[in-house]
């Protein structure tokens, strides 16, 4: 489990294809904290750590991540927002999230606002996901509020900390990005949507 409060930038440094799998090398300014089999988020992707040499560990993406995550987009040089998974007494400054991406998302539109920024993201509302005002969401595996929430479609704010400290300063419109849809509001879709069916 994780909170969506990224720790570190990390970077990848090789890239690896073993049949449907794909290693990726991460270099990171935590990595002498990690351990083999440890949970990591990556862009809010949680892998597992398989294997570390001195400041780069490696974590391996089977074709399903791939396929429904942006990962499969990661270039040699990628700067990913990377969180370990939550200590059980640790605080949850975020909210609940799972590292298991629902669906990804589009950045639309940036809108630069006296020193915070406006992000736009689109996404597939037939896969079921929905957003409501002043919710959250985790985007890239960072734990925001959404507002001006509508179908398949919302906007978040973001904080210079933030922008600088996580990879939206990279973001561009056109961009994949991943999305995780907030948990409780996951599970009373579900829920609502049984009995009404």
């Amino acid at each position: 489990m994780f909170t969506g409060i990224i720790e570190t930038l990390g970077e990848v440094k090789a890239i690896k294809r073993e049949g449907t799998n794909v290693h990726f090398t991460i270099k990171s300014s935590i990595t002498h904290e990690l351990k083999i089999d440890q949970s990591v988020a990556h862009n809010g992707v949680c892998l597992t750590v398989v294997q570390i040499n001195g400041d780069e560990y490696v974590v391996t993406a089977i074709d399903e991540t791939l396929q429904k995550t942006s990962l499969g987009s990661w270039l040699v040089g990628s700067k990913v927002n990377i969180e370990r998974c939550m200590p059980a007494n640790g605080r949850f400054d975020g909210h609940i999230v799972q590292g298991h991406v629902d669906q990804t998302g589009t950045v639309t539109n940036i809108q630069e606002q006296d020193g915070s920024w406006l992000f736009d993201f689109s996404y597939d509302p037939d896969k079921g996901n929905i957003t409501v005002e002043k919710g959250s969401i985790t985007i890239n595996g960072t734990s925001l509020t959404c507002f001006a929430s509508k179908k398949g479609a919302f906007r978040v704010a973001i904080i210079p900390y933030t922008y600088e400290h996580t990879n939206f300063h990279q973001l561009k419109i056109g961009d994949i990005v991943n999305l995780e849809f907030d948990i409780i509001g996951k599970y009373i879709q579900r829920i609502t949507r049984g009995y009404s069916e």
